[in-house]
């Protein structure tokens, strides 16, 4: 009974980092603090990103590939594609 109990707790502080991506139009992007503003009103701080598009600008069209972390939003940038 008490294993149960202690594996049940464990399988419930277990939080799953799921790859996701979304996509938007770049309405800021600010270099210096590494924040980029879509157009759909999302702040995204680029600062887990190691590489960001030197020709990043607004008014871009771009998809960005991040992992979430549940309930708490998004972990960590993976990359950033310009389209178009």
């Amino acid at each position: 009974m008490r294993a149960a109990l202690i594996a049940s707790l464990l399988a419930v502080s277990a939080v799953p980092a799921f790859a996701d991506s979304t996509s938007g139009t770049v309405v800021a992007f600010d270099r210096k603090a590494n924040v980029l503003v879509l157009d759909d009103k999302t702040v995204w701080s680029l600062e887990t990103l190691k590489s960001v598009p030197e020709d990043l600008k607004s008014g871009d069209v771009i998809m960005i590939d991040f992992t979430s972390n549940a309930d708490n939003g998004w972990g960590k940038i993976n990359a950033i594609e310009i389209k178009g």
